[in-house]
């Protein structure tokens, strides 16, 4: 492989691209919004009814009314800073409120009036979209001829600080430089960070988590899947922390929320902010996850629910702070479970490997491409293979076998003890002091998401299975500190060591963790405290791996631009517009309300309702709806939302619509731009589609907004709430 890789070439002209409206399906993409006027077409076709150019303006109404937690979407839903996401996105912060004496988790929560709304988790965010502006050019000028993969990694890293400063310099503000296309393109964007943020209303997780990890991923769906908060400010109108004299934040924009319902057929698009795709990945890439990646990583994760399950299985209030860590296990392992059938039953990797064959011989075929992309695939293909050797490593160790709590926190505080030492620009990405507040709260927040033993109990498991790595993937100074022996590890010896360290730590106390942050590198360098002395120990090695994997990340941040470059402008020859891979930027993708059908004899309509609810109760987890609603189901209390059609009210809906993690939340809109559902879930069938997307059978789910109507005003007597948002309660 070349030492030297050739910078991307910013000439190709990528405005041409989005004049191309010949989509390969309609429903498939998630779409810049600036890219929405050049696909009008389609959308009109599609029944959209507002003028797809207002759809491109993220600062003006619908897209401003849609803003990001920092992880998952959520909407503005009235004047008041109302906010309305999924359960799933708020469960944090329902954990967080809850204890043995009121589970909210259990009981629901509704907040009668302001002074009764709680603290959402600590480093609970609301993102504000305010500016939007492409830096490719300044990113790109800043990387040097012939840079190698770390001083490529630099020179970008320095370039996107500096950016990120300037910005900042406008207080209240969050600014962060996202890349496109692989590193083709680079987008400075700007948020309003609103820092106080209130739980005012989630369901019972017997209604918000209904059908729980069985139902998960799967349909038919009965959940009510929805959470308000609110945002604050101070009295001055900016963003603040938390504090009684602060006062609901007034949004510029703020979404209608329809009562009316949509039917089959109908036009329906969602925005939010989808995580990461990987649908312009190598076959090799796809190859490695169906042969390890999801596999492997599913059997260690597996491992660790069950752990946890078993080691907080008498112990309720453990049981509460692991809620959301069990959530998100169980969905992460459902999900690599999801993907593996899918791929059983894709022949992706022989298509993804015809396309290679395909592109490598039109460039080839041209002088001038061969010259601009002709060793692209290559060098890429050599990269992965380099990267994939690791592989094993980066698991059993780097995501697992460092991973307890209190020597997390006490590498993060050492490394900011260094850190602290240089100037702030030179600091490394995390460690600024526009990071602060971040690890602040991450720090305290291990106050209802740690338990000793269950964390002990996890890592002694993590560290036996690191001991079994071949040697030459293994960390020395890690086995010093243990004292691992070749690839064995006696577990009387390791759980000995834990019980010393867990014995003798003072990480456990929240002032002396926070006090931390202030202290000197030789503060922790003297540190009796065994956490800190592993972390110190651990520091040297943990350079290492960072450097190396910069190393990497540069030279995969030079080759994969050229190859997107070759295949924008190769699709561009087959009038084929191309959307970017996701990357937690906003995001609109557009279809239809509909079924599927996923096998022989085996029809799915595309709406659930209360009558489901009653079909499937069990009264026991996780089929326990509250008795009072399946009186009012048997009863037939439907109030103003029942739908005659479906002679019940509509609970779940499907649609066409393509999306994936960080989606969940995203306002569903009907064609006038009001909002109808809340994107929560995907079917069975299109967990694949993070890599793959197969129109006959990918479907999104969402919550209805007349099922949760219906539960705030029948359950909940949320009469407040329901007005504050324009509905007019019965």
């Amino acid at each position: 492989m070349r030492k030297t890789l050739r910078a991307v070439s910013p000439s190709l002209a990528l405005a041409s691209i989005l004049l191309l409206v010949c989509i390969a399906s309609a429903d498939e993409g998630m779409w810049r919004p600036k890219q929405l006027p050049e696909l009008a077409a389609a959308l009109e076709a599609l029944g959209l009814e507002v003028d797809p150019e207002s759809l491109s303006d993220l600062t003006s109404h619908p897209m401003n009314a849609v803003i990001s937690l920092g992880g998952c979407t959520a909407s503005f839903v009235s004047p008041q800073g109302l906010v309305i996401t999924n359960h799933h996105c708020a469960y944090g912060s329902i954990v967080y409120n809850s204890t043995e004496e009121n589970n909210l988790l259990k009981n629901g929560f509704l907040a009668a009036d302001l002074s009764e709304e709680l603290p959402a988790a600590p480093g609970s965010r609301v993102f504000v979209t305010v500016e939007v502006e492409d830096v490719t050019a300044k990113v790109l000028a800043a990387i040097p001829a012939g840079a190698s993969g770390a001083d490529r990694y630099a020179a970008v890293d320095a370039v996107k600080k500096t950016m990120v400063a300037e910005c900042e310099q406008d207080v209240g503000h969050r600014c962060s430089v996202r890349t496109y296309y692989g590193g083709l393109e680079y987008e400075l964007i700007k948020q309003l960070e609103i820092r106080d943020v209130r739980l005012v209303h989630a369901p019972s997780e017997s209604i918000g988590k209904y059908g729980g990890d069985v139902d998960n991923w799967m349909w038919p769906r009965h959940t009510g899947d929805y959470s308000f908060y609110r945002a604050y400010v101070g009295p001055d109108g900016r963003p603040a922390d938390f504090a009684p004299e602060n006062v609901p934040y007034e949004p510029a924009h703020h979404l209608t929320v329809s009562p009316d319902g949509i039917q089959p057929g109908d036009f329906i698009m969602a925005a939010g902010y989808p995580g990461s795709t990987s649908r312009y990945r190598l076959a090799s890439e796809a190859r490695n996850v169906i042969d390890w990646y999801y596999p492997t990583r599913g059997k260690a994760y597996l491992q660790w629910l069950d752990i946890i399950n078993e080691a907080t299985a008498d112990d309720e209030d453990a049981g509460i702070k692991y809620a959301g860590l069990v959530a998100s296990l169980n969905n992460t392992t459902k999900n690599y479970s999801g993907m593996l059938a899918g791929f059983a039953k894709s022949d992706i990797v022989e298509r993804k490997t015809k396309l290679e064959k395909e592109l490598q011989a039109w460039i080839d075929s041209d002088p001038e491409r061969k010259a601009k992309y002709g060793a692209a695939l290559a060098d890429l293909h050599e990269l992965i293979a380099q990267s994939q050797s690791q592989q094993a490593r980066v698991l059993y160790y780097d995501t697992l076998g460092r991973r307890s709590s209190l020597l997390g926190a006490a590498r993060t505080l050492y490394r900011l003890s260094r850190e602290r030492l240089k100037p702030d620009m030179e600091r490394e990405s995390g460690y600024q002091e526009r990071d602060l507040g971040r690890i602040g709260q991450s720090l305290s927040s291990l106050e209802r998401t740690y338990e000793a033993s269950v964390d002990a109990a996890a890592w002694s498991q993590f560290i036996l299975n690191y001991a079994k790595l071949p040697e030459d993937q293994h960390v020395q100074a890690f086995d010093e500190w243990f004292g691992i022996d070749g690839t064995s590890i006696a577990k009387a010896d390791l759980h000995a060591k834990l019980h010393e360290m867990y014995s003798n730590t003072t990480l456990e106390d929240l002032d002396t963790r926070l006090a931390l942050m202030e202290a000197t590198p030789e503060a922790f360098e003297t540190s009796d405290d065994p956490f800190i002395q592993l972390a110190v120990q651990l520091y040297e090695s943990d350079m290492e791996i960072e450097n190396n994997a910069k190393e990497l990340a540069g030279l995969f941040d030079a080759v994969r631009p050229r190859l997107m470059e070759a295949m924008i402008a190769y699709n561009e020859s087959l009038d084929k517009a191309i959307y970017p891979d996701a990357n937690s930027t906003l995001r609109v993708t557009f279809g239809s309300v509909m079924g599927y059908s996923p096998a022989d004899a085996v029809k799915y309509t595309p709406f659930t309702t209360l009558a489901g609810i009653l079909q499937k109760d069990t009264g026991e987890e996780p089929f326990n709806a509250p008795q009072d609603q399946l009186a009012a189901i048997r009863n037939r209390e439907f109030s103003s939302f029942y739908d005659e059609a479906l002679d019940s009210v509509a609970v779940n809906f499907l649609t066409t619509l393509d999306s994936t993690g960080g989606n969940s939340g995203s306002a569903t809109m009907n064609a006038r731009g009001e909002l109808v559902g809340l994107l929560f879930d995907g079917n069975w069938e299109s967990i694949i589609a993070d890599w793959d997307f197969i129109p006959p059978i990918t479907r999104t789910i969402h919550v209805d907004m007349r099922y949760v109507l219906w539960i705030m005003e029948q359950l909940y007597g949320a009469d407040d709430l329901l007005e504050e948002m324009g509905i007019e309660a019965n």
